[in-house]
């Protein structure tokens, strides 16, 4: 997909209405070369590829993080180690538990950006479980199991709850290469939320089954994010990556 391509499915999103009122500094924001996405539980950094082939194909320096997933600290650290090496204006994009990780990265002097794709956007210190249970309760919850202390999805709530609008043998694929995760990450608890300082923008999954929609319609409208609507499962970056792709485009300046 090429620059004309992408502006036109912005351009098309937008004339369906799917975009949210923007804030002021939406219409001009900085502009950056570099990306840096950051993958969530249930993962790794392959999830990204087809974003990334989609930001290359634009002339964008791309990085996708391999988040340990083992504690909030390390996790956010490895984004750090990330963030060191690019070369100016940054954007830093997050899926699912990794908002929590851009929310506390983001406030890095490079993050002229920061993007949530189906993501936990916590306020600082906000107890992000106890904002959730203010939801009903997604069916992917049920379909998490442990072994000691790290977590994982089982094969039937990988498939139909997290990646349910992927082809069956792809989303196979995805469940093989699942990253375990820590107990201890899910304790932790942010202490910056780079939303209040940086233009934001948030893609909304509406037919997620992960993180409620209604609570990523929230989170959305309080951090006042340049916002669409996917009617895409919990892994819209894997179903629809040309719009997760235009989306993050469009937070780089060059949309």
């Amino acid at each position: 997909m090429d620059r004309r391509d992408f502006l036109g499915l912005l351009a098309a999103a937008g004339a369906a209405g799917s975009f949210g009122i923007e804030p002021a500094w939406a219409a001009s924001p900085p502009t950056a070369r570099n990306v840096v996405l950051v993958h969530g539980l249930f993962a790794d950094g392959s999830c990204w590829t087809d974003v990334i082939a989609r930001l290359q194909g634009n002339g964008l320096n791309v990085t996708a993080v391999q988040n340990p997933l083992t504690t909030l600290e390390e996790s956010v650290a490895a984004v750090q180690r990330v963030l060191a090496q690019q070369d100016g204006p940054t954007v830093l994009v997050g899926h699912s538990f990794a908002g929590m990780i851009v929310s506390e990265a983001g406030v890095d002097p490079k993050v002229s950006a920061v993007v949530y794709v189906a993501a936990r956007a916590p306020d600082a210190g906000e107890d992000y479980p106890a904002l959730a249970k203010t939801y009903p309760t997604p069916p992917a919850s049920a379909g998490i199991v442990f072994d000691g202390e790290y977590g994982r999805l089982t094969q039937e709530a990988f498939l139909r709850d997290f990646a349910g609008d992927v082809p069956e043998a792809r989303a196979r694929v995805l469940y093989a290469v699942q990253e375990p995760f820590r107990k201890s990450l899910i304790a932790g608890k942010t202490t910056q939320a780079a939303w209040r300082s940086k233009p934001s923008y948030y893609a909304v999954s509406t037919e997620d089954r992960t993180i409620n929609p209604d609570l990523q319609r929230f989170m959305a409208k309080r951090m006042n994010a340049t916002t669409i609507e996917v009617k895409a499962s919990h892994v819209s970056l894997i179903s629809q990556p040309d719009t997760i792709a235009a989306l993050i485009l469009k937070a780089t300046g060059r949309g």
